[in-house]
């Protein structure tokens, strides 16, 4: 997920936030909104919205082998291709709050939506080029929406912000198992791994549809810019940002191999998706339940070492562990991956002094983060054609997590970056 999050101005290190939210206007500080005319209508569109963020990224999983058996596609490129669509997500995102200035943050919603579509559908054409084509093009649509998403969530539904978060969460994760759970199934029903994964362009036109009315309303707000110092030459953001993009590398590698792993050990295509589906579901428990104990310890660290131990032993297991066990290993996985990524955004916002400095804490940790994060699933691809196995990869998921638990500790501190906010 690329956000800028927002923190109550004046919140200590150890107490809880009053919001945990994403603003696209990064820069800006909107006036109070006059409340949307449909409520109900906007938080439908919210949720479809919200649903189509992660099947783009999670759908290519269970079919990359027999993608790869149709394309000639090496391990290293089938790295890459799932590599593409997260390096995406960072280099893009900074657009989000020009296009919002520009035509309205609706609009853009809309907009973006119909080429994710058409980034998914061009993922099943032309192969090869169509694949890394389509893949960029979804990958930077999901990075543009998942910072303007939020950042109408927080103005429309300012007295709801940690319920709406909480769907918004919710959405994802369904978006994301639903994918990964009926891609394969899809593809028995097709004939054909193209049509399975052009399938789920249909989930955005259909959220198109439905946000289409939210386009019609053009609210807008007074803002007043503002400038943060100090930030980038800051430790602890830095340390905030490379547990951030290593936590995400790990889920990255999930996403792209897990069902490739499981089928070279055994498993059917639609029985490797269903258990990625299923670790997938199951992170919802600990994205809503992490950052709740974490804000009210007296600092993060324990928390950290914590969802990390639990993720590097689903990982293990996966890899390891004999495979009628593999459904354990799957409930430990998902409940720590849920843990690492909500904790990563808790750690934004206890870390920053006021609502600005969480804004730009956030864009230096998804732009420098996300960017690490995609080197993940390019390595296990490299790894796995020079060794021609998968016993290798174990190194790659014990060196990540080690890294990211140091670099976790320091950011689980109690104290604040040293950035400040000022006018412009």
């Amino acid at each position: 997920m690329t956000h800028a999050l927002n923190a109550r101005p004046g919140a200590h290190p150890g107490h809880p936030p009053e919001e945990l939210l994403i603003d696209a206007e990064v820069d800006d500080e909107p006036a109070p909104p006059a409340p949307p005319l449909r409520p109900w209508l906007l938080l439908l569109g919210l949720v479809l919205v919200a649903l189509n963020l992660r099947p783009a990224l999670s759908s290519l999983a269970p079919l990359l082998n027999q993608v790869r058996d149709d394309t000639g596609l090496s391990a290293a490129a089938a790295g890459l291709l799932t590599t593409a669509p997260v390096l995406c997500l960072g280099l893009f995102a900074p657009l989000a709050p020009r296009l919002a200035r520009r035509i309205g943050a609706e609009r853009s919603v809309l907009l973006i939506l119909f080429c994710l579509a058409g980034g998914i559908v061009l993922r099943s054409l032309f192969p090869v080029f169509g694949l890394f084509a389509g893949s960029v093009l979804a990958g930077a649509s999901i990075g543009i929406i998942g910072v303007l998403l939020p950042g109408i969530v927080k103005r429309d539904f300012p007295r709801q912000a940690g319920v709406m978060t909480g769907v918004y969460t919710m959405a994802l994760c369904l978006g994301a198992a639903l994918a990964a759970g009926a891609t394969a199934p899809l593809e028995k029903l097709f004939g054909n791994w193209e049509l399975a994964l052009a399938f789920w362009s249909l989930p955005a036109i259909l959220a198109a549809a439905f946000w289409l009315p939210q386009t019609r309303q053009g609210q807008h707000a007074h803002r007043q810019a503002f400038r943060v110092v100090g930030l980038w030459r800051d430790p602890l953001a830095w340390q905030v940002t490379l547990y951030m993009g290593l936590q995400s590398s790990l889920a990255y590698i999930v996403f792209g191999w897990l069902p490739s792993i499981l089928i070279d050990r055994g498993m059917t295509a639609v029985e490797a998706g269903l258990v990625l589906s299923g670790s997938v579901m199951l992170q919802l428990i600990t994205a809503l339940l992490a950052p709740w104990l974490a804000a009210r310890a007296r600092d993060q660290r324990l928390a950290v070492v914590l969802v990390m131990a639990t993720t590097l032993a689903g990982l293990l297991g996966f890899l390891y562990a004999p495979l009628p066990t593999i459904w354990g290993w799957a409930v430990l996985l998902g409940l720590g991956q849920g843990g690492t990524f909500s904790i990563a955004l808790a750690l934004i916002v206890l870390r920053s002094r006021d609502a600005h400095v969480a804004s730009h804490l956030s864009g230096m940790a998804q732009g420098v983060g996300y960017t690490l994060a995609a080197m993940g699933p390019f390595m296990v691809g490299v790894v796995h054609d020079l060794t021609g196995g998968w016993n290798a990869v174990g190194y790659i998921f014990i060196g990540v997590a080690i890294a990211a638990t140091l670099f976790g500790l320091g950011a689980g501190r109690s104290q604040y970056v040293a950035a400040r906010s000022e006018h412009l």
